[in-house]
C-alpha cells in the first residue's frame, strides 16, 4: 500500500522547476502535467462523459460537499461508485468539501471534531469530520481522495492563518487514520495564507505523513498573482520529488504555465466552462470573446489549430450567434472547444518537458496565453492607479469562481458569493417573476418592480436591460416601474467606480441613480428612496408593487428586515393587488415569518449553493391563475417545521409559541390540509 500511485519522474525541466511524470490510479494511467476538468457534482457543466473522453480528459474533478448532500453515499453504493453512476471510464479525484465550507462564512460553525453546517437540500443538520469525508469520498469510490481542511482567505491575519493551518494538520492526520489500507489515494493540503514560514512549516508537517501526493491550497481566494507565484515558488521547493504535486482551483492558461514553471503537476478550475457560459474562447491567438459584434458576420473558424468540434463545424458568426442568443449549444462547444485548449496546452508543456526545451516554450507563450484576441485587439478598461477597492462599509471581493461581488465588512456577509450577480439576479428574480411575459401584457398600467436592497444594483439592472432586450418597433410593452430602497449607497458607489468587473452597470441608469437618484427612459422609470427600509416604506404607498425583489442582508446583521411587523407593513402595501415577492432565503423561521404576514408561500427556484429559494405570495396572486405555476408549500414543509428547533423569528419569545403556531396552522394555506 505504499506507493498507491507508482509515480515517476520522467524529466525536470533545465532552467525551470516544470516536471513531465506519470502515475497510475486504479483506472488509468496519467501524464503530467494535467489538468482535470470540474465536474462537482458528478457533472461537467454542458458536457457529456463521452466528449470529455475523446477530447484527452485523464482525471475529473467532484465535490465531497455536494454528492454527500445530493444524491448521498447510498446512491453510489448501490451503483458501486461514481463511475459507473456517470459512466466515466478514467480516475475521478474528489475536493473534501473545504473551499465549500469556507464559502458558508455564516452557515457553518468551525470545531475540532469538524465543521457544523445546514444542508442546502433538506436543512438537516450535519457534522461533516475528516472520518464522514473520508468515509463519503470511499462510498464515491474516487480514485484520489482530499483530505479535510480548513480554507480561509489567502489575505488572512496570521493568527487566523496558523489556527487553520494547525487544525488542518490535525484532521490530516485523522484523515489517514481513516483511510486505513483502502486503495484510493489520499493527497495533504499545504495552508498558511500568504506568510512564508507558516507555508513552510505546513509542507515540512504534512512530508512527515505518509501522502500519495500533496496540495497546495488557500490559493485564489483574495491574493494576487505575485503573492500566488511566489507562494508556489515556497512550497514546491519543500515538497518531495517521488509525488504529485497540486495546485487546487487554479486557474486561467496563463495561471498554469507559471505554476508548471514552478514545479506543479496538476490543476482543475471551473474556468473552461464558466469562460464558455458568458463566450469566452481560449485559443492560439489569446483569448477570444463571441460576444463582440466583430465575429458576427466571421466565416473563420474559432481557432484554426484546434481540431475539436466547434472549431472544425462551425464559424465564428455561428458561435456568436450562439453565444447571444444564449443557447446551450454554444456553452457546450465552446466548453468543449475550452477543455480541449487546456489539454493541448497540458500534452504541449509536457512535451516541451521531456524535450528539454521548455524555458523556450515558457518564454514564447507567456505573452500569447496573457493576451486578449491577437487579431481584434481590446483595449483595456482604464483604471485609476492606486485606487482601493474599498468605501465606507463595504469592499470588492472577487470568486474563486473569476466573479466579483461586495462584502458587508462589519457582518462579513458576501453578497452572491457563489454565483456571478446578474447571473444570480437574472434567475433569481427577473426569470422567476416572469417579468418579460407581463412586461407584453396588454395593460396600460406600469409594471412596479419595489427592489429592496438595491446593493451594487444587480437586480434593478438585470430588469432594465431584460425589458431592454424586449423593445421592438413593432411590439408595444407595458410600462416598467422600479422603485428601489437602501440606505447605504457606498456598495453601489464601489461597483460603479470599479465596473470593469460589474460590467452590468456599464449603462446609463446607475450614474444617474447615484448622480440624481433616479434615471428615466421612455419606457422606464426606476427611482430610490433612501433610509432605512421599515421607516421608507411608507413613502412608496401610492405605488404599490406587482413584485418586490426582496435582497436584505440577513435577519443576523439586518434583523429589523425580516420582523413580522416589517413583513406586516409590507403585505398591506401591496393591497389587492397579486403581488409577489422572491427572495434568497429559505430559513424555517424567515417563511413562518412571511407566513404570519399574511402571505402564502412557495417554493423558488435553485440559486448558487441553495437547493431552493423563497415566493410570498399575497391572498389575490394565490388566487389567479398564471403562465408560471408556483409550488406551495405543503404538509410536508409543516411536518418539517413541527420538527424545528427554531420555527419562528427570534423576536417571539417560546412562551407565545402555542399561540403562533394555531396562526400558522389555521392560516389560509394549510387550514384545508391534514397536518402532522
Amino acid at each position: 500500500m505504499a506507493d498507491r500511485l507508482q509515480f515517476t519522474l520522467e524529466r525536470t525541466a533545465s532552467g525551470s522547476r516544470a516536471r513531465a511524470a506519470r502515475f497510475r490510479t486504479l483506472h488509468n494511467e496519467v501524464l503530467t502535467p494535467l489538468f482535470m476538468p470540474v465536474g462537482t457534482q458528478a457533472t461537467v457543466k454542458a458536457q457529456r462523459p463521452q466528449d470529455l473522453l475523446q477530447c484527452g480528459s485523464q482525471i475529473l474533478l467532484a465535490n465531497t460537499y455536494h454528492l454527500l448532500l445530493r444524491p448521498g453515499p447510498e446512491v453510489f453504493r448501490k451503483f458501486g461508485g461514481i463511475h459507473s453512476f456517470m459512466q466515466w471510464p478514467r480516475s475521478v479525484l474528489t475536493d473534501s468539501g473545504g473551499f465549500q465550507i469556507f464559502s458558508l462564512p455564516h452557515g457553518r460553525t468551525m470545531r475540532e471534531d469538524g465543521a457544523l453546517f445546514k444542508s442546502y437540500v433538506d436543512g438537516k443538520e450535519i457534522l461533516l469530520s475528516p472520518e464522514l469525508s473520508i468515509q463519503t469520498q470511499l462510498e464515491i469510490g474516487s480514485d484520489i481522495m482530499m483530505v479535510l481542511d480548513q480554507c480561509i482567505a489567502s489575505t488572512a491575519d496570521r493568527d487566523e492563518a496558523r489556527a487553520a493551518m494547525d487544525l488542518t494538520h490535525r484532521w490530516a492526520a485523522r484523515s489517514l487514520e481513516a483511510r486505513g489500507d483502502a486503495l484510493s489515494a489520499l493527497f495533504g493540503i499545504v495552508q498558511g495564507a500568504i506568510f512564508e514560514d507558516l507555508r513552510q512549516e505546513s509542507a515540512q508537517a504534512l512530508t512527515q505523513m505518509p501522502f500519495d501526493g500533496f496540495a497546495i491550497g488557500g490559493l485564489a481566494v483574495g491574493e494576487g498573482l505575485e503573492a500566488r507565484n511566489a507562494t508556489c515558488d515556497i512550497v514546491t521547493g519543500m515538497l518531495p520529488e517521488d509525488r504529485p504535486r497540486y495546485l487546487m482551483g487554479v486557474g486561467t492558461p496563463l495561471d498554469i504555465l507559471e505554476a508548471v514553471h514552478r514545479g506543479v503537476d496538476m490543476f482543475d478550475c471551473i474556468i473552461p466552462t464558466q469562460y464558455a457560459q458568458r463566450g469566452g474562447a481560449f485559443t492560439s491567438r489569446g483569448l477570444i470573446r463571441l460576444r463582440r459584434g466583430v465575429h458576427k458576420f466571421s466565416e473563420a473558424p474559432l481557432d484554426t489549430d484546434c481540431p475539436c468540434p466547434a472549431c472544425q463545424g462551425y464559424s465564428r458568426a455561428y458561435l456568436h450567434h450562439l453565444v447571444k442568443t444564449e443557447e446551450t449549444l454554444g456553452w457546450h462547444l465552446l466548453g468543449l472547444h475550452n477543455i480541449t485548449f487546456y489539454h493541448r496546452l497540458m500534452a504541449e508543456m509536457r512535451q516541451a518537458i521531456l524535450e528539454d526545451r521548455f524555458a523556450q516554450f515558457y518564454k514564447v507563450k507567456r505573452p500569447i496565453l496573457g493576451a486578449d484576441d491577437l487579431d481584434h485587439p481590446v483595449d483595456p478598461p482604464r483604471k485609476r492607479p492606486g485606487k482601493a477597492l474599498i468605501k465606507g462599509d463595504y469592499l470588492v471581493h472577487t470568486a474563486r469562481e473569476g466573479h466579483s461581488s461586495i462584502v458587508h465588512r462589519s457582518s462579513g456577509e458576501i453578497m452572491h458569493s457563489r454565483i456571478n450577480p446578474i447571473d444570480e439576479a437574472q434567475s433569481l428574480y427577473v426569470d422567476q417573476s416572469g417579468l418579460v411575459e407581463c412586461i407584453r401584457e396588454q395593460n396600460d398600467a406600469p409594471l412596479v418592480i419595489w427592489d429592496v436592497g438595491l446593493g451594487a444594483a444587480a437586480n434593478a439592472m438585470a430588469a432594465i436591460r431584460t425589458y431592454e432586450k424586449c423593445i421592438s418597433g413593432d411590439t408595444p410593452l407595458r410600462s416598467l416601474q422600479i422603485v428601489s430602497f437602501e440606505n447605504d449607497l457606498d456598495s453601489l458607489r464601489l461597483a460603479f467606480e470599479n465596473n470593469h468587473l460589474f460590467p452590468y452597470l456599464q449603462h446609463s441608469a446607475p450614474a444617474s441613480m447615484l448622480k440624481n437618484g433616479s434615471w428615466q427612459s421612455p419606457h422606464i422609470s426606476w427611482s430610490l428612496i433612501p433610509g432605512n427600509f421599515p421607516a421608507t416604506l411608507p413613502l412608496a404607498a401610492d405605488t404599490p408593487p406587482d413584485f418586490i425583489f426582496y435582497d436584505m442582508y440577513s435577519s443576523k446583521t439586518c434583523p429589523e428586515a425580516w420582523k413580522i411587523e416589517t413583513l406586516e407593513q409590507l403585505f398591506t402595501a401591496c393591497g389587492d393587488k397579486p403581488a409577489e415577492l422572491f427572495t434568497y432565503s429559505t430559513g424555517t423561521a424567515v417563511r413562518s415569518t412571511f407566513l404570519l404576514a399574511g402571505f402564502f408561500i412557495a417554493r423558488g427556484v435553485s440559486t448558487g449553493p441553495k437547493d431552493q429559494t423563497t415566493i410570498a405570495i399575497t391572498p389575490a396572486a394565490a388566487a389567479r391563475e398564471r403562465a408560471l405555476p408556483r409550488e406551495m408549500l405543503s404538509e410536508e414543509w409543516i411536518s418539517k417545521w413541527h420538527r424545528s428547533s427554531a420555527p419562528f423569528p427570534a423576536e417571539i419569545p417560546e412562551s407565545e409559541y402555542p399561540l403562533w403556531r394555531e396562526k400558522i396552522l389555521n392560516h389560509p394555506q394549510f387550514a384545508t390540509q391534514p397536518v402532522a
